[in-house]
């Protein structure tokens, strides 16, 4: 089917003219990365997770992102008073549903998300985002380990179900709307070796998000996923490293590197593969 044009260069401009303030409530395993990728992109990181002062801090944001990497009581009423003041204030609000599918709990979490917030782009792996739909999904632990050929059409429905935009990331991520899936045909298999690229591209969506704004869903799942990946293949062939952890390092670097004066070409990495009546 036809390919889509992105300009990836406009699109980093705008993140760059912006220098979107990014709210980030999430995991303690990666929030130093998080942090970092949203300085790196041209936005500027605040970690506020409390429930007295996020909403004020949200308001005040031009981003938000959600991630339940590990969530708990207190994380769950941090990020719906998070998503309030996002919805209120018209912040874009990225939501990374992390591991639900895995138990109860997160599916609870996950499910009030994405039912009582207005999400601006909903990104997870291929197993959550089929999980979102009430399919069955194979998560371990907070990974996705099952087989699912028909993700194109699982992330519309899901786009659909939740009036959102969805990306549903995996070895070729799948971004869709209530109508149409593009396959983003970008990355290298290191990423997948460093914990935490997840993470990194949820908070790279929200910071895309307050480069373009709220009105911009598509062109923020499509570029933020474009240049995510496309940073991935630059490090790994321009850079200097000897495994997972100096390919971070390396990956890091080329994200700070990477600008409109210099952005990479989509080409035809973006092509839209389904349409829906």
């Amino acid at each position: 089917m036809s390919e889509v044009d992105i300009d990836l260069s406009a699109a980093l401009a705008s993140v760059e003219q912006a220098g979107p303030l990014v709210n980030s409530v999430t995991n303690n395993v990666t929030v130093n990365d998080v942090a970092n990728v949203t300085l790196h992109w041209g936005g500027l990181p605040v970690m506020s997770d409390d429930e007295r002062e996020v909403g004020e801090m949200v308001s005040t944001a031009q981003a938000c992102l959600l991630n339940m990497g590990t969530v708990d009581e207190a994380g769950e009423r941090a990020m719906m008073a998070a998503g309030d003041a996002a919805n209120e204030s018209d912040v874009p609000l990225v939501v990374d549903p992390v591991g639900v599918g895995a138990t109860s709990v997160r599916d609870g979490v996950a499910g009030r998300l994405v039912s009582d917030l207005d999400v601006t782009v909903l990104k997870g792996n291929y197993a959550e985002i089929t999980a979102l739909v009430g399919e069955d999904a194979e998560v371990r632990g907070v990974e996705s380990v099952g087989e699912y050929s028909d993700i194109a059409e699982t992330a519309v429905a899901c786009a659909r179900e939740h009036d959102t935009v969805v990306v549903a990331s995996g070895e070729t991520d799948v971004v869709a709307t209530d109508e149409a899936a593009y396959e983003v045909s970008v990355g290298h298999p290191l990423m997948g070796q460093v914990v935490g690229t997840g993470c990194m591209l949820g908070v790279t969506l929200a910071t895309f998000g307050g480069g373009l704004g709220v009105d911009r869903p598509l062109e923020i799942a499509l570029a933020g996923t474009a240049c995510f990946g496309l940073a991935g293949e630059r490090a790994a062939d321009e850079g200097e490293y000897n495994g997972p952890a100096s390919y971070k390092t390396a990956f890091l670097d080329t994200v700070a590197n990477m600008g409109a004066a210099n952005a990479p070409v989509a080409d035809e990495r973006i092509e839209r593969v389904l349409s829906v009546e």
